[in-house]
């Protein structure tokens, strides 16, 4: 993909007008990105999260939420609980794989970082575990969660910030 067909994503706020179309994400996210990961029962109890849509972007708005946008419109999201627990991390699935996820990550952890956070936690799925494991985070442990009458698998796992890290975060990049 070229870079005129792909223009560079860019970060901005959570919006309250942003819940529909963020609600469309995850499920789109879900349904076509986890499919090796979860069965199709375990995928539709995880997409049904989303149905009340304005219950959705209160949860988003309730924390600090980042908006990945390619050409002005919403193509991704981090949500962070508190100060040091990744809740949400979704891309649509044409933007996959392009960086869109690293980029809303390394905002996250920015942040965290800026705001004294030692370190960053996330209950990463299956599909995503290998993603958090390639920007440092390690596994602490398996975990499951109830969706109605089905189970998800996932990992709780945990990146630390060494003082370096933590003051080039607050800081800038190391010279």
């Amino acid at each position: 993909m070229t870079a005129a067909a792909f223009p560079a994503p860019a970060l901005r706020p959570f919006l309250a007008s942003d819940g529909p179309l963020l609600a469309q994400i995850f499920r789109d996210s879900i349904a076509e990105l986890t499919g090796d990961d979860y069965d199709e029962a375990q995928q539709e109890a995880w997409i049904e999260q989303a149905d009340d849509e304005d219950a959705f972007a209160a949860h988003l708005a309730g924390q600090l939420t980042l908006i990945a946008t390619v050409a002005s419109s919403p193509v991704g999201f981090i949500s962070v609980k508190g100060l040091d627990d990744i809740d949400m991390l979704y891309v649509h699935p044409s933007v996959a794989r392009s960086g869109v996820g690293t980029m809303l990550c390394d905002a996250a952890e920015k942040l965290a970082g800026g705001r004294g956070a030692k370190h960053l936690t996330v209950d990463a799925s299956d599909t995503a575990r290998a993603f958090f494991e390639k920007r440092g985070f390690l596994a602490l442990h398996r975990q499951t969660a109830a969706l109605g009458d089905v189970w998800l698998g996932n990992t709780h796992m945990q990146k630390r910030f060494d003082s370096t890290e933590t003051l080039r975060t607050s800081q800038g990049p190391a010279q």
